[in-house]
């Protein structure tokens, strides 16, 4: 199970509670004292926050649990992505005193999407302002209507606050709604199996029991645990099925060796035995796991074999990604949360050195995204992940660096449909290969289709046209990404024995780009959802702040002493616009933001240099392949 929340709620804390009840630890960490079981490193340790995902294994009872603690901070949601892959089901924190944060929301929402049991532990019932019946009310508004209280509250908001059993007669009524069998036996007044439909409808995602208490002091820990065995799902795959098993997480070990996190969902794994991996793209390859590691009671040992339901570390593994399938091909976890929408340079004395550090990095986390163009960039989610960054490849490789200013990563759109052919006995052709391309846009993602016939060309030759319109799609007319486009593979051509995979390789640049440039694109920014809390006293100056900083607010609730602003603001304006923000608030104000969408930019498009040399310019492309060569 996994362990979510906004940043500060105090899951981290949780997570030393049963680590605590589990046996696991003779004492609890403090976040605030760098002394919790799951936050190793020492940045996470240095600002109390969670960076990587942890996992930790450990007993309830007789139920074996594999919790992985995932990050709060907006800047790692990477992180929470690649480990809600891997769920049989989760605990949300949200906190009595802030409530519903905007992360929080998000999160609701992905583990609604992907149907994962979740009950949610509203945390810090004995810190004063903390809340209940309203809270509770927020919670059915912002993140779902079919939340339940298990326990009631008594002395909230005081270092005395404790729980009260509460009647089942509203939860039957909850669950009655949601199956018409059950709500048949509750109309007529028989016998009902409150606790078994409960049970179903947690599994089926239908119903969010809800738990109160405190990570601090440990009250209503004991009541969550006995809902986690009760309420969620179990693993049920067998040893005997086919082994599947998913990479959430890769790592480098002291010897500089991957370290890969997989979670076994069926079958079993044996060490120096070969196994099929499935990659996230790309063809089927075989591999023999070197060591196999398995997290039990807290701690991480060898095994010569692992079973379903386990989460093993796999040594050996040169070429795993995360992302990557071992055994058999499951259905693959598509795309949860935007990607990163800003980017900075990143200097070093030792440019070479820098560059392989930050691709050993790329391969922890694939949303970080190296690019060598005249300088070297690197993908953000925020101005924190800078400082992360840096302390890496300072303790880790050895590489002191420093950033530019971040700006926003902006893609580009199709404004119609283009066409372009090159024949292969075109005078101008340098290549022993004829290709020819039709792009039009579409609403989501890259539609790769053959209007060719697929025999009518070698295999790899397919194979190289395909991989080569995927690359040069990541630098479009003004070098930025186009996102979401179809290509229409029209015309091919070779000459055998003559023509070999790298001549499509070098011509399909030049063809797809000229296509592109007939159909045209416009550039975009991307564009943040923002919620910002605010006294009352200063919505006038944050008001005008936020116009000057091109964003527009589309909601507001204000009260005597506290108001709530909801809108939309450009990335690129957001970070300054936050920077203001205490100035403007008397150090009051709270501002939340996520990506919402893309927008055309005002104003001349801002271009980035392309890594490959224009393809539009053919003397300088053909120079650019000649000085890689």
């Amino acid at each position: 199970m996994g362990i979510v929340a906004h940043v500060d709620a105090g899951k981290t804390s949780l997570t030393e509670r049963l680590l605590y009840a589990a046996g696991v630890i003779d004492r609890v960490g403090r976040v605030d004292d760098g002394n919790t079981q799951t936050d190793s490193m020492d940045l996470e340790r240095k600002r109390g926050i969670t960076i990587r995902s942890a996992v930790v294994s450990f007993q309830l009872g007789d139920l074996p649990v594999n919790l992985i603690d995932t990050p709060g901070h907006s800047d790692f949601i990477a992180e929470v992505e690649r480990a809600l892959s891997v769920l049989d089901g989760a605990v949300l924190v949200v906190s009595a005193v802030e409530g519903v944060q905007p992360q929080t929301r998000l999160l609701m929402r992905i583990l609604d999407r992907l149907r994962i049991p979740t009950l949610l532990f509203v945390n810090k019932i004995d810190r004063m302002g903390a809340r209940y019946d309203d809270l509770l009310a927020d919670i059915r508004r912002l993140l779902t209507p079919s939340a339940v209280p298990m326990v009631a509250v008594t002395d909230l908001g005081t270092r005395s606050a404790g729980l009260t059993p509460l009647d089942t007669e509203p939860l039957a009524e909850m669950l009655a709604e949601r199956n018409d069998e059950f709500l048949e036996g509750y109309l007529s007044g028989g016998p009902l199996d409150v606790a078994g439909e409960l049970r179903r409808q947690v599994a089926a995602a239908q119903v969010h029991p809800v738990y109160f208490g405190s990570a601090m002091t440990g009250v209503g820990v004991p009541e969550l645990i006995e809902g986690i065995q009760l309420w969620l799902p179990t693993a049920t795959h067998s040893v005997a099925d086919p082994l599947q098993a998913r990479v959430f997480k890769v790592e480098r070990g002291a010897a500089g060796q991957k370290i890969a996190s997989a979670r076994v969902l069926a079958g079993a794994l044996a060490a120096r035995t070969s196994v099929d991996v499935q990659p996230v793209d790309g063809p089927t390859y075989q591999v023999r796991p070197t060591g196999i590691e398995v997290f039990e009671q807290g701690s991480r040992h060898s095994v010569d074999r692992a079973e379903a339901g386990q989460i093993v570390a796999l040594r050996g593994l040169k070429s795993i990604r995360i992302g990557d399938q071992l055994g058999v091909r499951t259905k693959q976890v598509g795309r949860l949360f935007a990607p990163p929408t800003l980017e900075t340079v990143v200097s070093a004395r030792d440019r070479v050195k820098l560059f392989q550090a930050l691709t050993q990095l790329a391969e922890q986390d694939p949303l970080i995204r190296v690019r060598k163009a005249d300088e070297i960039t690197v993908s953000l989610y925020g101005e924190v992940q800078k400082e992360v960054i840096a302390s890496l490849l300072a303790t880790e490789y050895g590489v002191e660096v420093t950033f530019s200013e971040t700006t926003p990563i902006h893609v580009e759109r199709l404004d119609g449909s283009g066409e372009a052919v090159r024949e292969i006995t075109a005078p101008e052709n340098l290549w022993a290969a004829g290709v020819g391309f039709r792009v039009s846009p579409v609403a989501e993602g890259i539609e790769y289709n053959l209007v060719v016939e697929l025999g009518g060309l070698p295999r790899a030759f397919h194979t190289a046209i395909e991989e080569t319109v995927r690359l040069t799609l990541q630098q479009g007319l003004f070098g930025w990404e186009i996102p979401n486009i179809r290509v229409d593979l029209i015309h091919t051509a070779y000459s055998s024995p003559v023509t070999v995979a790298a001549d499509f390789r070098r011509l399909v640049p030049l063809v797809l780009m000229q296509a592109i440039a007939a159909a045209g694109t416009t550039v975009l920014e991307p564009v943040n959802h923002f919620e910002l809390d605010a006294p009352s006293d200063t919505v006038s100056r944050v008001l005008a702040h936020i116009a000057e900083h091109r964003g527009v607010v589309s909601q507001t609730s204000l009260t005597e002493s506290q108001a709530h602003l909801e809108g939309t603001i450009p990335a690129a304006t957001t970070h300054p616009f936050e920077t203001m923000l205490p100035t403007l608030t008397h150090g009051e104000g709270l501002l939340a933001s996520t990506f919402h969408t893309y927008q055309p930019v005002p104003g001349p498009p801002p271009t980035r240099t392309r890594t490959d040399g224009n393809p539009l310019n053919e003397k300088q492309y053909v120079l650019n392949l000649n000085r890689s060569v």
